[in-house]
């Protein structure tokens, strides 16, 4: 059967299928109109930017009008509560404003073909934009209807940019950088700038931090000190190009500018035209260091008077005493006052006083009578992330100054124990900023980044040719802490799901897989925080707790420069490793956090991040490489967490010992040891291709677990000989404790002798029994370690060093070690040992550990602990802050100085275990 077909019918069947054709029926063109005030802030321009971007994405063609054009047919008004272009918009819907939201805040009312978005203040209005962009993305279109009306929780929410190297410049100190594009080159990047400030933007951050030393001599010139500036002219002029820049976007994204800057630090050729140091922790405040400060700041205010001040007072001055109040009160803010008079402004722009070793309570009270727009800033777990149950005397220090009327900033700072490792715990992130609440009273929120913040832009991942960057690599960190500052009153189920479908949309895979992603962030989250409040020696940058720490340091924290209140704050109520072993020995009840329970649930944390994110591997469809980084780091986790939690075995078995002395105890500890190595070993293999540093800081500030000079010691495989070494060493000395004519490892004996130098008009004393130590009071040596017998001591006046502190000049043929007694105190009226958590020039000279804890005993002092400054040949002058000390000698640079515990107490001895493993 044949089936005819005519030319019209198949010409009209070509017609109808090609593409191309007439015939075709066409999809609806989408058509959306975005309306703004005539008179605008562009904070308005980057918000209605963003929706236009939103909206074409998901196939709108968008018109972006003034007000003063009608607007036809579906329409976006954009503007502030009490513009009369928004309140017409209102009257059109026959919809009441309703409740006015506060600062930053804004509502998006959409019914039928009109939205309006409406901020009760500029800011307000650019949240509304992107917050109604967000939902496009989220809806593929406007949705039908919109009653929405939020704000912020905290009033700042911000992160911080060091400007600032992992290593130190040569012939500079600590924080000395000056801004070149040698030093920085990301610096001068304005396409990175612009991607950073989109991505504060997006995640509702309004300020943005500049941490330096002296930003002031690469940013503005003194008319007074010409020679001071740090930089070349072309230098300059990039950098006032930079600032302008960078100032001018923030603002346009509705993010403050901040300058941070130590004090006292003044430039290189300024220090060098008035022979004097860069800076000083212990010199009294200098006129001329005053006046260039004062002008400097001045300077700076009238050349950029929209951006803010952070001012920390300690670690380059004495930070406790009259001077940090004197200096705030009569130099810093006098100097911003004097650059808005020349300016005749009577604004004040914000300052942030930062609390970091300084009595911040009694410097506020002298000057919030003198400046009003005053904010305080504190570290929330120190330099590290601990904890979401902070308490004892740094959550009383964070009340105090909640207290006080002005905004208390939280500072999430450096995160020591958490690099290099991804960390995305939304559970433990949203916990830390309700304890920012409600145990702190705090209503701001300051981030550094997750990890290298001393090598920004750049991550310590070894990815070959071109290095990540840590705003793409730690995208979720900035994420979680600015949703929860924005608002931390989130239901928790809502929020699994929330970041469980962030990261299938990040990784291509269903909410399911999403969610166990989710499930080992949060399970890994759990692990260094742990680990640091139950085992660490100290919050601060000192200690990479990802490098392990030692058996020693385990056992005999006190002797490491112990920093009390990792214990006493920054953790839930518990037990260090020594009470607990005690309390086992005596049969005691136990409190709170135990080791042996950080132990287990360190363990249980890696088991479920790795079975997690195994588990995900299967719905990862997209991003894979970077997905295999994360999964690498879950096993980074879970080895690092079992070789602590072994070390923390053996270390419990170790200090029962120290009770029982049965060899038999450090027997049992041996195989936990081992089984700590096995883990390291795993994590050596692990890292040794994907990391290329454990640390950014690599200086010899870094301490714990060994010292990091010249950016040694900085990844597991340089630590693996130094953990190989120490089991190897106990095993011997198990074995020698086994002979029976051997019952402790025999101390060499060694005596310290003196060194030629010459000291204009000092007094002196011998260092044995019965000799009084100070010229102005009668107090006496009991007793002295063996080593020091017989030193010639300097002969100090007491009340002359609770004055003016200590200072000592001296001249030497060769190079020298002074020995410096601290008193074991944190009482007022004695010097303070060198502590590197608030004084990063505590090693300068090599001074920051004890060598001989205990080494002198006095009736009705503290014990007295031994610190060895280094001196080269010449002239030389040590200077030490207020407060009593002793000076026992000076001995020759190359002399054996043993590393030990005296037991010279008024309280008894202290038996020291470090031996077992050296």
């Amino acid at each position: 059967m044949k089936i005819k077909i005519s030319y019209s019918c198949v010409l009209l069947i070509l017609l109808l299928s090609c593409p191309y054709s007439s015939l075709k029926a066409k999809e609806p063109v989408k058509k959306i109109t975005i309306i703004l005030p005539a008179k605008h802030h562009e904070r308005l321009d980057y918000g209605a930017q963003k929706l236009r971007s939103a909206l074409q994405a998901v196939g709108y063609t968008v018109v972006t009008q003034q007000a003063a054009k009608a607007a036809v047919g579906q329409s976006i008004v954009i503007g502030l509560l009490q513009d009369a272009l928004i309140k017409t918009a209102f009257l059109k819907q026959h919809t009441a404003i309703g409740k006015t939201p506060g600062k930053e805040g804004f509502i998006i009312n959409g019914i039928n073909k009109s939205v309006i978005v409406a901020g009760a203040d500029n800011s307000g209005a650019l949240y509304g934009c992107l917050e109604l962009a967000e939902r496009i993305r989220n809806n593929k279109g406007l949705p039908s209807k919109l009653a929405i009306t939020d704000e912020p929780e905290m009033v700042l929410r911000g992160a911080c940019v060091g400007v600032q190297k992992p290593a130190l410049l040569p012939g500079r100190g600590v924080y000395e950088y000056p801004y070149t594009p040698q030093n920085f080159p990301w610096f001068y990047d304005k396409a990175l700038w612009l991607r950073y400030l989109d991505s504060l933007a997006e995640n509702r951050m309004n300020s943005l931090y500049l941490w330096n030393g002296h930003p002031f001599a690469s940013l503005v010139k003194v008319k007074e000190y010409p020679y001071a500036v740090e930089v070349d002219d072309a230098t300059f002029k990039r950098n006032e190009d930079i600032y302008h820049f960078l100032a001018s976007e923030a603002d346009k994204r509705g993010i403050w500018l901040i300058q941070g800057f130590y004090n006292i630090i003044v430039s290189k050729p300024f220090a060098e035209k008035n022979n004097l140091k860069t800076q000083d922790r212990n010199r009294h405040i200098v006129p001329i260091i005053a006046d260039y400060t004062r002008k400097s700041i001045a300077a700076f205010v009238q050349k950029y008077p929209n951006v803010g001040l952070l001012i920390t007072l300690g670690e380059a001055m004495e930070g406790v005493g009259q001077d940090d109040t004197e200096w705030f009160t009569k130099t810093i803010i006098p100097g911003v006052q004097d650059g808005l008079k020349a300016l005749g402004r009577t604004d004040e722009p914000p300052i942030v006083l930062r609390a970091h070793d300084s009595d911040a309570p009694t410097v506020m009270k002298y000057a919030q009578p003198l400046y009003k727009n005053l904010y305080t800033m504190a570290k929330y777990n120190g330099e590290a992330l601990t904890t979401y149950e902070p308490h004892g005397p740094w959550a009383d220090l964070h009340r105090t100054l909640s207290r006080i009327g002005t905004v208390q900033i939280e500072n999430v700072h450096i995160l020591a124990n958490l690099e290099p490792f991804r960390y995305g715990s939304a559970d433990f992130i949203q916990k830390c900023v309700l304890a920012m609440h409600n145990a702190y009273g705090a209503n701001g929120l300051h981030i550094y980044p997750q990890a290298s913040y001393w090598d920004w832009p750049y991550t310590a991942d070894n990815s070959g040719n071109s290095r990540l960057l840590q705003i793409d690599r730690d995208w979720i960190w900035y994420k979680e802490w600015a949703r929860y500052a924005w608002n931390c009153h989130r239901d928790r189920k809502e929020e699994i799901n929330y970041w469980a479908n962030q990261l299938a949309a990040k990784y291509g895979s269903d909410a399911a897989h999403g969610r166990d992603i989710l499930k080992a962030y949060e399970r890994s989250g759990e692990i260094a925080p742990e680990l640091l409040r139950r085992f660490g020696i100290t919050d601060g940058n000192r200690q990479t707790m990802t490098l392990g720490m030692l058996m020693s340091q385990l056992v005999n924290p006190e002797k490491f420069g112990l920093f009390t209140l990792l214990y006493n704050s920054e953790g839930p109520v518990g037990e260090m490793m020594s009470e607990y072993a005690e309390k086992e020995w005596k049969h005691l009840p136990h409190i709170g956090e135990t080791p042996v329970k950080v132990i287990d649930s360190v363990i249980a944390q890696g088991r479920a991040a790795i079975e997690a994110a195994n588990k995900a591997s299967a719905g990862v469809t997209k991003d894979k490489v970077e997905f295999n980084r994360f999964k690498n780091d879950m096993y980074c986790y879970n080895a690092l967490a079992n070789n602590y939690a072994y070390k923390a075995k053996a270390a419990l078995w170790v200090l029962r010992y120290k009770y029982s002395d049965n060899v038999a105890d450090l027997e049992k500890a041996l195989p936990e040891l081992q089984t700590s190595l096995k883990y390291f070993k795993e994590l050596v293999d692990l890292t040794k291709n994907t990391y290329l540093y454990a640390n950014s800081m690599q200086t010899k500030q870094r301490k714990i677990p060994v010292g990091g000079n010249d950016a040694k010691m900085k990844t597991w495989v340089e630590l693996l000989p130094v953990y190989q070494k120490e089991l190897d060493n106990f095993k011997r000395n198990i074995d020698s404790l086994r002979s029976p004519q051997a019952t402790s490892k025999k101390t060499e004996k060694v005596v310290l002798t003196d060194a030629a130098v010459n000291i204009p008009s000092a007094g002196y004393y011998k260092l044995t029994a019965g000799e009084q130590v100070f010229a102005d009071t009668t107090v006496a040596i009991k007793n002295v370690a063996p080593e020091l017998a017989g030193l010639k001591a300097i002969k100090l006046n007491k009340a002359n060093q609770l004055k003016n502190g200590t200072e000592l000049s001296f001249t030497s043929s060769k190079p020298v070690k002074v020995l410096v007694g601290f008193f074991s105190t944190k009482d007022a009226g004695y010097s303070p040992e060198p502590q590197l958590e608030t004084d990063a020039s505590a090693n300068d000279y090599g001074q920051a550990d004890t060598k001989i804890a205990n080494a002198i005993q006095i009736e009705g002092m503290p014990p007295v602990n031994v610190h060895a400054y280094t001196f080269k040949a010449g002239s030389n002058t040590l200077t030490l802050g207020k407060g009593a000390c002793l000076i026992l000698g000076i001995v020759d640079d190359k002399a054996y100085i043993p590393v030990y515990d005296a037991g010279l107490s008024n309280s008894g001895n202290i038996k020291d275990l470090r031996w077992l493993f050296n």
